[in-house]
């Protein structure tokens, strides 16, 4: 791989370039919901010498810049380009934010200590890759031309990094609690959850239908906030299928552990809510960010764990609030997380593994 040729890629992928005084270095932007995407690509050839400090400098740098023009979400990832990767190696071994490109062999090696992806460039990267040697009448292209020429192939490919099911899910729980403003009782009557209904009358699919009724306002935004920038990421991190899979899964489970809590009491009521399936995208995360040593996009370990612990106290201080459906919706998404990303560690293939030796 050469600078024109990930040069191509960014603008491809709708980055901006911000050049140096040095011709080594260059900063590759895009504004995100989040804030700034920012990554350093550093030309590391032969004979040439970056100190550490030099290196962390030029970072810092970069930060500033976005920062002095009010951007103050800055999310910066460095990729070095070298074949001499155990010089570049150096520069990396203390941040975890930073990737190298050995371009000989046209691999990306992501050591243990740094984060596994970032804004799904890893699957942008090695996918890119695979196609190289790349035909240099594109590759060298302007960016007009480059843009113009496979505009149509990133299009495609950045629609199916959408988080869409995640968007669905958000939008069907939205338009059914409009439905119920207008059906009154209706639909509450009709699908929400309990353990009588289940039990004496086998309606086993209020265990899904409750998951899409919401008592009021404040009960749907609460759950639908949480979802939406929280499933994005479970969702593009697994995939479209493992996710809604999972959703329901943790909503059904949330269900399951609601019923046996009200029959060993002996305490039974109705109840609706997405909360059991949005506790479950939550665990999911959990067990994500933990497999990514402890920070996941935006989402540390500490701020994870401190949401989701903070969730479950809040209901369990509240009233008419179904805590077993948030335990049970937890522990399901955790666990299915763990087995949806051991399952596809095994189907993997071996080059899939070499990206990240080491």
């Amino acid at each position: 791989m050469e600078l024109g040729q990930i040069e191509y890629l960014f603008y491809s992928a709708g980055y901006d370039k911000i050049s140096t005084n040095l011709s080594e270095y260059a900063f590759y932007y895009r504004m995100e919901s989040q804030g700034i995407t920012a990554i350093l690509v550093i030309d590391y050839h032969k004979g040439m010498h970056i100190t550490e400090e030099q290196y962390a400098h030029m970072k810092k740098k970069g930060t500033e810049f976005f920062r002095a023009r009010g951007e103050t979400d800055v999310h910066m990832l460095s990729l070095i380009l070298s074949e001499d990767t155990e010089a570049a190696k150096k520069l990396c071994v203390s941040d975890s934010f930073c990737w190298m490109i050995d371009t000989g062999s046209n691999r990306l090696i992501i050591h243990e200590n740094q984060v596994a992806d970032f804004y799904g460039w890893k699957t942008i990267l090695e996918e890119f890759m695979t196609k190289l040697p790349y035909d240099t009448e594109y590759a060298y292209a302007s960016p007009t031309q480059g843009q113009a020429q496979k505009r149509s192939k990133w299009t495609r490919e950045r629609i199916a990094a959408t988080p869409w099911v995640n968007i669905c899910l958000v939008a069907v729980n939205v338009i059914v609690f409009l439905i119920c403003t207008f059906s009154g009782e209706l639909l509450y009557n009709k699908g929400a959850f309990g353990v009588m209904e289940v039990i004496e009358d086998g309606s086993y699919y209020r265990m899904i239908t409750s998951m899409f009724l919401h008592a009021d306002v404040q009960h749907i935004f609460s759950n639908m906030i949480v979802l939406y920038y929280v499933g994005e990421i479970v969702e593009r991190k697994i995939g479209h299928i493992p996710y809604i899979v999972l959703y329901f899964l943790s909503g059904i489970a949330g269900n399951v552990f609601s019923m046996g809590y009200e029959l060993l009491l002996g305490d039974y009521y109705s109840s609706v809510g997405a909360s059991g399936a949005v506790f479950g995208v939550e665990g999911a995360l959990l067990f994500l960010v933990i497999l990514n040593h402890g920070k996941l996009e935006y989402m540390t370990l500490g701020r994870l764990a401190f949401a989701i612990l903070f969730s479950l106290y809040s209901g369990f201080t509240s009233t008419n609030v179904n805590n077993a459906a948030h335990i049970g919706g937890v522990l399901m998404g955790f666990a299915a997380a763990a087995v949806i990303m051991i399952m596809r560690s095994q189907t993997g293939t071996r080059k899939d593994r070499d990206f990240n030796e080491n």
